[in-house]
């Protein structure tokens, strides 16, 4: 583009070219928005977004003095922190719960192991009663009654025991002066637990006092033995 020498007061000066190409005509290459020509009216001006030489938006935290900077941090780490306990209460929560399950599963396990142990317990009993627990048979009886109660089997049921109809299953009934209340006189076949959990109640025969014999009955209170229904 060419334009007159403005010192000419005629405008008779020589002319002056000024190229104001944005490509280099030369090398091809853009050029550098100082050595170009400044942005026409109504164009962008320089420095705004979409603009050679633009700055990129400022963040809005430096829009903000320290004192609100530091309370915004706060209200993040307090909100991080309260994340971060909600979570480990959750963990341990959950891992409560397994290990609970775990050990009810376990307890299963072992219960169903021993209730299928309990005749051969019943025998082993039956053979000492008999004086018949003698030699290797005597040694492996004690061993088997070892590994059951280390594994948490209890054995329950002894005559005179208070008559608990949670623990003890009645066989027999019968009226007795020598007692106070429902006792268990005779114990038929002992009861096991594992834990609180009865695997098998003790059967008993039950004796309750004799000023609770009916009336009208006739029988003799040490002769009534009768099976309960």
């Amino acid at each position: 583009m060419t334009d007159r020498d403005p010192g000419s007061e005629f405008g008779d000066g020589e002319p002056v070219v000024r190229d104001k190409r944005r490509i280099d005509p030369e090398t091809g290459n853009l050029r550098e928005a100082a050595e170009t020509s400044a942005a026409p009216a109504g164009g962008a001006a320089p420095g705004m977004p979409g603009t050679p030489g633009a700055q990129p938006p400022r963040d809005p935290s430096d829009l903000i003095g320290p004192s609100a900077q530091e309370a915004l941090l706060t209200e993040a780490l307090a909100e991080r922190t309260a994340d971060l306990q909600r979570l480990q209460a959750e963990y341990v929560n959950y891992k409560r719960r397994v290990d609970r399950d775990r050990e009810a599963n376990r307890e299963v396990v072992i219960g169903s192991v021993l209730t299928e142990l309990l005749q051969t317990l019943d025998d082993i009993g039956r053979a000492r009663e008999a004086g018949e627990l003698e030699g290797a048979f005597k040694a492996v009886a004690e061993s088997v009654e070892r590994v059951t109660e280390k594994l948490g089997l209890v054995k329950f049921g002894e005559v005179g025991d208070p008559f608990d109809p949670r623990i003890h299953e009645a066989l027999l009934h019968n009226y007795s002066d020598e007692v106070d209340g429902p006792t268990a006189t005779m114990v038929m076949q002992p009861g096991y637990r594992l834990g609180e959990r009865i695997l098998r109640a003790a059967r008993v025969a039950v004796s309750e006092p004799t000023e609770q014999l009916p009336a009208d009955s006739t029988e003799d209170a040490d002769q009534v033995n009768k099976p309960t229904e």
